[in-house]
């Protein structure tokens, strides 16, 4: 049996929010999730690029990648339905 993103929940990063699981949708509401910003030059695909409890864990593994946090905004991740 595979892990899923709601066990590791870093098995959602590069996903789409809605390429996620009923289960593990539900089981990351609540989460922070940092999306690249919008930039009509770029258009940047809607993926999850960090996940954490906060903003602050989303910025560290953005930085810990390499990316610069201020190309991202971090939003909660809402509940399926």
């Amino acid at each position: 049996m595979s892990a899923t993103a709601a066990q590791d929940p870093r098995l959602a990063i590069g996903r789409s929010p809605d390429a996620l699981s009923l289960g593990e949708r539900t089981a990351l509401a609540g989460q922070f999730v940092a999306f690249e910003v919008y930039n009509p030059k770029d258009l940047p695909l809607h993926r999850i690029e960090a996940i954490g409890p906060d903003a602050a864990a989303c910025i560290r593994q953005l930085r810990d990648r390499g990316l610069d946090p201020l190309k991202f905004e971090f939003v909660r991740l809402p509940p399926p339905f």
